[in-house]
């Protein structure tokens, strides 16, 4: 077997080295960029999210501060303009001057005229008054003197007449004396019975005449309490009683026009109160000035002098730095934990930190031209 082994099994030759070359090294210097670019890609992936899991940051932020706008308040043309771009202003400074000399003044024509036909009303119902009063005040001296005269005049016939009376009362004494004894003359038949006929008529007579002197008493009586009352009662008293109604309808238009007096004085006195405003109202509308709420810097000028404006028209911005403040863009996730009053920290601008004051669920461009600075883009 060993000769077999010998004989048959020959030793193979050593195999050949093949000699080294650069080729050998290419899988290497890929196999290691690969991973070097690799570890890049994970350490820019890791820098750029693991931040925000561990603290919510941004860098899309700009410092801004708010715009003051000021607008032309009346329409007109600009007769002067002081404002200039990056100019210093202090709060009611006068950066502008318009006026409006082409005003409709048709209203105020029209209330003038009104009010002077008013005035002129008023004063004719106020002389009417006056002339009223003065007649019913003359009225009132007539009617005492003539009734003076009339109480006089009464009071005298009022004496008489009880004279009268009492004289009439003592024929009537007599007379009926006179019937008595010829009643007991007769009844002696000492005297006919046709005696006694005229003195019983006498006697009748007599009585007749005192009611009738009592009449007149009573009537003069009466006439004298009533006059003294006010009441002009009887023929004597007609041309009284003329003046008296006389007096009344006087007294009547004097008091028609004190009430108009007062009507047309409440109106004029709305006129001129309407014609007040309306002079005010145009005063403000011919000319005005534009002045700085606040201080600040001068951040643009829309205007020049000469130019035609319209109410509302921005004729310069200003802008105040010391109110200015960081806006800064932020995720909605991270929007979550910035609420107002959180205390946050800024790099640059001058700051350090600082305190969220609102929070903007979205913004336009309306809103950032009440800044001096856009705010940043993001997805609207």
């Amino acid at each position: 077997m060993t000769d077999r082994f010998d004989d048959g099994f020959k030793p193979s030759p050593a195999p050949r080295v093949a000699p080294r070359t650069d080729q050998s090294r290419h899988p290497v210097i890929l196999r290691a960029s690969a991973f070097g670019v690799a570890g890049i890609l994970s350490a820019l992936m890791l820098t750029a999210v693991v931040p925000p899991i561990v603290a919510d940051q941004s860098d899309r932020a700009v410092v801004d501060a708010p715009v003051m706008l000021l607008t032309s308040p009346i329409s007109g043309q600009v007769e002067s303009l002081t404002a200039t771009s990056g100019g210093e202003v202090r709060s009611s400074d006068r950066l502008a001057q318009i006026t409006n000399p082409r005003l409709d003044r048709t209203t105020l024509i029209s209330l003038q005229e009104k009010a002077g036909d008013a005035r002129q009303k008023l004063d004719a119902t106020r002389a009417k008054h006056q002339s009223d009063v003065a007649y019913v005040a003359s009225l009132d001296q007539e009617i005492a003197s003539q009734a003076d005269q009339l109480k006089a005049q009464l009071q005298s016939q009022i004496e008489e007449l009880r004279a009268r009376v009492a004289q009439s009362a003592a024929m009537s004494s007599e007379k009926k004396a006179i019937v008595d004894r010829q009643n007991r003359m007769v009844a002696r038949d000492a005297a006919s019975a046709e005696m006694l006929k005229p003195t019983e008529q006498q006697y009748a007579a007599a009585l007749h005449d005192t009611d009738a002197q009592n009449a007149k008493l009573n009537q003069k009586l009466t006439q004298l309490k009533a006059l003294n009352a006010g009441i002009y009662v009887g023929e004597d008293l007609v041309a009284l009683n003329m003046l008296g109604q006389k007096r009344r309808d006087i007294d009547l238009d004097a008091r028609r026009m004190e009430i108009e007096e007062k009507q047309q004085s409440a109106m004029l006195d709305d006129l001129e109160g309407l014609l007040k405003s309306e002079s005010a109202r145009l005063a403000r509308l011919a000319a005005a000035d534009v002045l700085s709420p606040g201080s600040g810097r001068v951040l643009a000028v829309g205007a020049e002098t000469g130019r035609q404006v319209s109410a509302g028209d921005t004729i310069a911005s200003v802008v105040d730095c010391d109110k200015r403040f960081v806006v800064a863009i932020f995720s909605y996730r991270q929007g979550e934990s910035m609420k107002p009053g959180t205390k946050v920290r800024i790099e640059g601008g001058g700051y350090h930190s600082g305190t969220v004051s609102a929070v903007l669920p979205k913004t336009s461009d309306k809103v950032d031209e009440r800044f001096a600075v856009p705010f940043p883009q993001t997805e609207r």
